[in-house]
């Protein structure tokens, strides 16, 4: 036990301090950073919010991962300063188990996040309920996150590549 959380702290030291040169701009161009999926899932579980536990994250390959976490949405909400009003806390108070698959396609420095399924409690989301939680839940929390909309990787980052084993972000000019 002590050596498997030995091991999650150093994957997570080792992901915070990729991030950390990513973000310092001082890479040089054609510089790789590779994210292992061990990195990616120490960093996230350290940085989840209130109301997010468990997460996990499996890479497919071309372009495609998917996220799964067990969510209390209420309490998720709350961490984040928007309460649900009654009705919304009696419907999603309690843990969830949430998975998200999502195509991430990138290159000249901008990427495009495509939903691909969203399961919670086992039931299968889409359509108009997708775009209800996406619009009253997602949006409210992350308003500038972008969902099916090319957005900038800033930081010189020219693409992010998703493989089955690894995250790999190439630094352009």
């Amino acid at each position: 036990m002590a050596a498997a959380l030995g091991a999650a702290a150093d994957n997570y030291l080792s992901a915070k301090h990729k991030f950390d040169a990513i973000e310092s701009d001082r890479l040089r161009p054609g510089a790789r950073v590779e994210l292992t999926v061990p990195e990616l899932d120490a960093y996230v579980a350290r940085e989840a919010p209130a109301g997010v536990r468990n997460p996990d994250i499996l890479l497919g390959g071309n372009g495609v991962a998917t996220g799964s976490a067990v969510i209390d949405f209420a309490k998720l909400r709350t961490a984040q300063g928007h309460p649900p009003g009654f009705l919304l806390s009696m419907l999603l108070s309690g843990e969830h188990p949430v998975s998200v698959t999502a195509r991430i396609r990138s290159g000249h420095g901008q990427a495009t996040v495509d939903v691909q399924r969203v399961q919670i409690s086992g039931v299968e989301i889409d359509g108009q309920t997708l775009d209800f939680l996406i619009r009253n839940f997602l949006l409210p929390l992350y308003p500038d996150a972008k969902i099916s909309q090319p957005f900038d990787l800033g930081h010189r980052v020219e693409r992010i590549d998703v493989g089955a084993r690894a995250v790999e972000v190439l630094i352009g000019q």
